[in-house]
């Protein structure tokens, strides 16, 4: 069954851009990853401190791969002192993916 997850991060004031530069280090080796079907950042326009994460895996087994990456372990160490808040959501699709 495939994983997808929204992953919402506050940025503290003044870490916008260390945040930022951390989280899009992330894109394209998740990417590479060995079943990710997606894993998309975004920045919200009218709130430049929030960024979504939406990722989606193949399986529980992808998604643990994942978590012992080099690039996530290096994130997971490094995220905290730029964050103010940080929460997971697990998603369901309903109907056909696109």
């Amino acid at each position: 069954m495939n994983i997808t997850k929204k992953v919402t991060f506050v940025a503290k004031e003044g870490h916008i851009a260390p945040l930022k530069a951390l989280l899009e280090a992330m894109v394209q080796p998740s990417r590479a990853e060995k079943g990710c079907l997606k894993y998309n950042i975004y920045q919200i326009e009218s709130d430049p401190k929030r960024f979504i994460v939406i990722e989606a895996w193949e399986d529980e087994a992808a998604l643990e791969g994942h978590k012992h990456s080099k690039h996530y372990l290096h994130y997971k160490s490094h995220y905290e002192p730029h964050t103010a808040e940080k929460f997971t959501e697990n998603l369901l699709i309903l109907g056909e993916p696109f």
